[in-house]
């Protein structure tokens, strides 16, 4: 299982320290959310933040554009450090040829559903996908409770990649924590992104210890 703490959650005054704290631990990936106020109702950190996050990680950056017209903005995300970028399905007018242009970068390219929409969407996708990102919350914001429906769409997406794509990942982003995440691993998960349940414990290191378990 691949447990990816996100950094929307961490302490913004003192981002080092819990980079730090990251790479010290168990935890495999930093998960990192770009949104522009426009596609979610939030704002949050660009290029010159990741660039400084790229500086000190010792581990792949796992980039989440939340953003409009992403394809924009591909080589400058390479260029500061991402090795994974997922887009979103709903932001994309020609997804197919987003995803041709973040492979040819030389990242790994993956797609996200909101929660409203349906696995059948991938169908003719799929094959290009290194992973799909479920949003177990509708995306903006941390601390949201999760959505028990996504556990039916890990079922469906799992049957849609054993039939066409057995190398792509699922992975799980909102509400994830020490009470569910066994169950997502069951269900099929392969990575799982952790923020409040990782950043407001009480030991940090010790809940990435237990996720990893």
């Amino acid at each position: 299982m691949i447990l990816a703490p996100s950094l929307l959650s961490a302490d913004f005054g003192n981002l080092q320290k819990d980079i730090e704290m990251i790479n010290e631990s168990q935890a495999d990936w930093f998960h990192i959310d770009v949104m522009d106020g426009v596609f979610v109702p939030n704002i949050s950190f660009g290029q010159p933040v990741i660039k400084f996050i790229k500086k000190h990680a010792k581990k792949p950056l796992d980039v989440h554009l939340m953003i409009v017209d992403p394809d924009r903005y591909f080589e400058d995300f390479k260029t500061v450090g991402a090795d994974i970028l997922t887009i979103h399905y709903e932001a994309c007018r020609h997804l197919n040829r987003s995803i041709s242009s973040i492979k040819q970068l030389g990242i790994k390219a993956g797609v996200v559903l909101n929660p409203h929409t349906p696995i059948s969407v991938l169908e003719d996708i799929i094959q290009e996908c290194d992973m799909v990102l479920l949003m177990s919350v509708n995306p903006g914001f941390g601390g949201q409770s999760f959505i028990e429906n996504t556990y039916n769409k890990i079922i469906q997406l799992k049957e849609l990649i054993n039939r066409k794509n057995p190398s792509c990942l699922i992975e799980i982003d909102g509400g994830v924590s020490l009470k569910n995440y066994k169950k997502l691993i069951e269900f099929g998960a392969d990575a799982l992104v952790a923020g409040n349940a990782v950043f407001a414990a009480e030991n940090p290191l010790e809940t990435i210890k237990e996720f990893k378990k």
